[in-house]
């Protein structure tokens, strides 16, 4: 099987038959082109009736592929141009609109820290100024005003998110989180008693109060027991004899 190589990178011809290549116009077998899509990986098509039908569809893919480039970094720039400009708290409500998988109570969760945390810091900010830096002075910010820990690793992890959600649209070259340091909020641990631990513990809780009845009885009964007098001597309260 013989094939016709075009220009480099255009991809190849062939009639896939015995023939050979001088007899392709005449005999009546259609015509195959083999070339490399956009992502690299090898294809064939086939059905073509003439030779001249193949090139163009050779040349077509040619162009595109030359074409995708800019095409992409046309695309590129508009996203930058929309988005950039705008404020994080316009940029934020599109992003919150999009967030449809949110319970009620993590919406007004999330409410609650943009109208009392990141919309004061940051609500007139455009989008294209931030970097590690703006993060991080709004973490220091936080703790400066005093914030909870617990809250500002909140307000964080809200803010982590818009900002990657905004570097995938290509709005910054570099991640605008990579080198800043996160609240360390670590929460005490729960300890949840074993089952052996819950018995002990009402064990204990009956002993203690079986005790108390106990002895509140025997004071309602009058069943205290009877305390010995004190003998008394002769001359108690008197004189003692010379």
């Amino acid at each position: 099987m013989a094939t016709k190589t075009l220009a480099h990178g255009m991809g190849t011809y062939f009639k896939d038959c015995e023939h050979a290549e001088s007899r392709w116009s005449k005999c009546p077998h259609l015509y195959k082109i083999r070339f490399r899509d956009a992502a690299g990986k090898q294809t064939v098509e086939s059905g073509f009736a003439t030779q001249n039908l193949a090139i163009e569809r050779l040349t077509e893919i040619y162009n595109a592929k030359k074409a995708a480039p800019h095409t992409q970094q046309q695309s590129k720039a508009e996203r930058v141009q929309k988005y950039g400009t705008m404020q994080f708290t316009r940029y934020t409500t599109e992003w919150k609109a999009s967030q449809r998988d949110l319970a009620e109570a993590s919406v007004r969760h999330l409410n609650s820290l943009l109208e009392h945390h990141l919309y004061p810091l940051l609500g007139s900010r455009r989008m294209a100024t931030f970097d590690h830096k703006v993060v991080d002075g709004f973490i220091q910010t936080m703790e400066r005003n005093g914030v909870g820990l617990a809250t500002q690793s909140n307000a964080y992890d809200k803010l982590k998110a818009i900002l990657l959600d905004a570097h995938r649209l290509g709005l910054y070259a570099d991640n605008p989180l990579d080198g800043v340091k996160p609240p360390q909020y670590d929460p005490e641990r729960s300890v949840i008693p074993s089952v052996a631990q819950l018995r002990t513990i009402r064990t204990a809780g009956d002993d203690t109060s079986g005790g108390r009845s106990a002895s509140s009885a025997r004071r309602t009964s009058g069943a205290e027991p009877a305390r010995t007098p004190t003998a008394r001597t002769p001359w108690a309260g008197a004189t003692a004899p010379p």
